[in-house]
């Protein structure tokens, strides 16, 4: 059985992974582009979300590249997927990425409100989870096989899986920012207490990577 991962999770110095007011504008909240403005540069981006044949290959696009290799399934939450909210008026919301999405296997998507399988080029198909964390993590255990789970944003739905002890390695690329506000990841949270400890911390071109992982 693979491991349950966070990847290349975007926060600012104080703990924030999205500020507030998320839309299709502004993806991240109103100002929280700064957070993943190190990913944007990289050859990982560049190919895999862009379609261009160019980045860079330096430690940024290394750990990127890391959060991408042996992943059988992904979950995320709602606003990870669309800035909408409520019942979903119709189908023709289908993501940030484009016909392609860069995940290239099933993708649990949480939310409230029931939608049919979305599928997509390069095998990727998204499937809404209405009844919870725990049902989401059991179709993506099928899913994965002996692959890894990779968990997606929001902040939310990090927060959850942290907290029900179902994550065995999370990956944070620190931001060289203060945000100030929006929805913070940290807050509240004993790390230790979960079980984690620090495995790495390397600094990159524009993030600092640091990589916690499960005692033992």
């Amino acid at each position: 059985m693979g491991k349950v991962k966070v990847a290349s999770f975007c926060v600012s110095m104080d703990g924030y992974g999205a500020a507030l007011d998320q839309s299709q504008s502004n993806p991240f909240g109103v100002g929280g582009m700064v957070l993943p403005a190190w990913v944007m540069p990289t050859r990982v981006f560049q190919t895999t979300v862009l379609g261009r044949d160019s980045g860079t290959t330096g430690i940024d696009n290394a750990f990127m590249e890391r959060g991408t290799v042996n992943i059988g399934a992904t979950i995320m939450g709602r606003n990870m997927f669309s800035p909408l909210r409520g019942p979903w008026k119709d189908d023709s919301w289908k993501g940030w990425w484009g016909p392609n999405p860069p995940f290239h296997c099933d993708v649990f998507v949480l939310t409230h409100h029931p939608r049919p399988i979305l599928e997509m080029e390069g095998g990727n198909r998204f499937i809404f989870v209405t009844d919870g964390i725990e049902s989401a993590m059991k179709q993506a255990k099928a899913a994965a096989g002996a692959k890894d789970i990779r968990i997606g944003g929001g902040v939310a739905t990090v927060r959850a899986y942290l907290q029900a002890g179902l994550v065995d390695e999370l990956h944070l690329a620190f931001a060289p920012l203060f945000l100030g506000h929006g929805e913070n990841l940290l807050q509240g949270l004993d790390l230790p207490k979960l079980g984690f400890e620090v495995a790495e911390r390397v600094q990159g071109e524009g993030a600092l990577h640091v990589v916690l992982r499960k005692k033992g």
